[in-house]
């Protein structure tokens, strides 16, 4: 009986120390402390000073985050597959933690305000960089390697992404070299100047962008291409964003610099000596932005004029080619309810019918073009009776249709009346905001574009989405009144 009671104690004592063998002895299996596993991480992928780490190392990285779990669950890990691969995140220290508690308290509240916007463009640089190696690295080199895509598209498509990266390089050097000892940057205004002009180099890839985005569109229809992008785009570096997120990176960095720079002046005290630098800097970036912006509406403007296909030489119209500016085009529908796609160029209206070509997509000119000296507007209210039943029963069953104007041609040789539905209220009102600045006294349409402005973002404030649309048709209806004043 003392026998028995022994050994059942020896086999309690057995299944003890098997249920704890991975965590206290050694072992032959290949389960890795967790302590270990985290050091090893730390070891391949370093983050100092709040540096972005590079692509090579956060992949290295990431296969090795499975491991870093729980000791509960990598008693598990040899029977149960590995969940995804967690989505790379962006380095987000701010420039006050990089301080022990004795540094912070030397430095006003309003100085480390002003340091942390310099350190948010200091990081954003890096984050501009990183993307632009990535685009390269993971998008560019592969799909040439493996002929998804030929030289020559790759390069409509990518442009000169790579001729920009010593352009933010250099910004990234002046401002480590005008950081002092305690970490600060007394004077960014004049790194700023200096440094700005480089960004002119910009025009011709955001004046390439709506071909680049329509030929990638194109090339997405092919199995290779849409089977890769999927690929990368569930792979941890894309940080869920697909490839034309990371080739428009730069046009939106290029918007952020006027933004960033007003930061760091409002956190500057006014006898600072860098605040005339910084509103120096910030007129150069708006001038830029200003003549880059120029450049692509005119670039956005040939190429739909390219696009057009007439049916008889008749309908092409002598003023498309003074045309430089699309004020604005979009899907309409007429009195008997068909789709048109309408342009409204800076010296015509053209209505089309999308079509498609030897696989090219293309805009059929539909009646003759209207001359905007000859134009004539009327907005028309919702379900006004002088449209007429025909055009009602078009929409919805017979209910009155809304959010509709009329345009016609006071030349009686052209002889053109267009009723033309929009989908909602908001664009119509940017086609009658477009349509007016044409033919309206400048003061007129300012005080109207203003007038709406304000009431829509009385209407919105709680909207964000439909807040920024209605601001960016506010920036582009202003564009448009500075052009032809």
């Amino acid at each position: 009986m003392l026998l028995q009671k022994r050994k059942r104690k020896e086999k309690e004592d057995d299944t003890v120390s098997l249920s704890s063998f991975d965590l206290k002895e050694p072992s032959n299996k290949r389960v890795r402390p967790l302590a270990k596993v985290s050091s090893l991480v730390n070891l391949i992928s370093p983050s100092k000073n709040g540096a972005v780490r590079r692509f090579g190392q956060t992949i290295q990285s990431m296969s090795l985050r499975g491991d870093s779990k729980s000791p509960g669950m990598s008693l598990r890990a040899g029977s149960k597959a590995a969940g995804p691969t967690p989505t790379k995140r962006r380095n987000s220290t701010l420039w006050s933690e990089t301080l022990d508690v004795h540094q912070k308290n030397t430095f006003s509240i309003k100085e480390i305000k002003r340091q942390e916007a310099i350190h948010e463009l200091y990081r954003g640089e890096q984050d501009l960089i990183e993307d632009l190696q990535l685009a390269r690295k993971a998008y560019h080199d592969p799909m040439l390697k493996l002929s998804i895509m030929t030289e020559e598209e790759l390069a409509h498509i990518f442009g000169d992404l790579d001729a920009y990266i010593p352009l933010h390089e250099d910004l990234l050097m002046k401002l480590t070299e005008g950081t002092g000892p305690d970490g600060t940057v007394a004077h960014i205004g004049q790194i700023v100047i200096d440094w700005l002009p480089g960004l002119n180099a910009y025009k011709g890839y955001c004046s390439n962008q709506l071909a680049a985005k329509a030929l990638l569109d194109q090339k997405k229809q092919d199995r290779r291409v849409q089977d890769f992008l999927q690929r990368c785009l569930e792979s941890p570096f894309s940080r869920k964003l697909d490839l034309w997120s990371f080739l428009d990176i730069p046009r939106s960095r290029l918007v952020k610099y006027p933004l960033l720079l007003r930061e760091i002046l409002k956190h500057t005290a006014p006898d600072h000596s860098d605040v005339p630098s910084l509103e120096r800097a910030i007129t150069i970036i708006q001038e830029i932005l200003s003549e880059i912006n120029v450049r692509k509406g005119e670039s956005e403007c040939q190429y739909y004029i390219d696009k057009l296909e007439y049916l008889d030489d008749k309908q092409r119209d002598p003023l498309i080619d003074d045309c430089k500016i699309l004020l604005c085009h979009g899907e309409l529908r007429n009195k008997s309810g068909s789709r048109l796609h309408v342009f409204l160029f800076s010296e015509l209206l053209v209505l089309t019918r999308p079509v498609t070509r030897n696989d090219r997509s293309c805009f059929q000119v539909y009646r003759q073009p209207i001359p905007v000296r000859d134009l004539a507007l009327e907005d028309l209210h919702d379900g006004e009776s002088r449209m007429g039943g025909s055009f009602r029963g078009a929409f919805n069953n017979g209910e009155k249709a809304k959010n509709v104007f009329r345009v016609s041609s006071l030349d009686p040789s052209h002889g053109q009346s267009h009723t033309l539905h929009v989908n909602d209220v908001y664009h119509k009102q940017q086609w009658l905001n477009c349509l007016r600045t044409l033919y309206l006294d400048p003061s007129v349409t300012l005080f109207i574009l203003l007038t709406e402005l304000i009431n829509t973002l009385l209407q919105h404030l709680s909207n964000k989405q439909q807040l920024r649309k209605t601001l960016v048709l506010c920036s582009f209806s202003l564009n448009v009144l500075k052009s032809v004043m």
